[in-house]
């Protein structure tokens, strides 16, 4: 049984149906949430002084992680279950990894949706769900928007 859940929620179409997943699933195994914003690195530390980086706008990006973080929070201890959350920085996939053992989870969840065209598809390269299913530490759940 799911006791520790970790939700991977972004705010996205696919967040909101993946959050809503999780919702019924921690009701019914009265499972601990824990809801992880993943936000990128900033410029510089992708390219070290290659671009100037404006503390404002990372400021302003991390508040608007916070805001949708806090909105799903609400929306899960509305519902009466115990969710906690928080945003962090870097790669997605190791980002959730790192959350998942942290936690002890023994599910992540995160929300994918399908991309229409071939080059939509090849342009984005590898996506998270399909990486994150070959480094959790749990069982992995995908929910699916089209």
């Amino acid at each position: 049984m799911y006791k520790t859940i970790v939700l991977a929620y972004d705010g996205s179409e696919a967040g909101q149906r993946a959050l809503l997943d999780c919702q019924e699933i921690g009701q019914w195994s009265q499972a601990r949430l824990h809801l992880v914003a993943v936000m990128a690195p900033p410029i510089a530390m992708v390219a070290a002084d290659a671009w100037v980086v404006n503390p404002a706008i990372d400021d302003a990006e991390k508040q608007r992680f916070q805001a949708v973080l806090d909105d799903g929070l609400k929306r899960l201890r509305d519902a009466g279950l115990q969710a906690e959350g928080r945003v962090v920085v870097g790669s997605a996939v190791d980002e959730i990894v790192s959350v998942a053992k942290a936690v002890q989870a023994n599910l992540i969840v995160l929300g994918h949706k399908h991309l229409d065209s071939w080059t939509e598809r090849w342009w984005r390269g590898s996506s998270v769900s399909r990486s994150l299913i070959e480094y959790a530490p749990c069982s992995v759940l995908i929910v699916i928007t089209h």
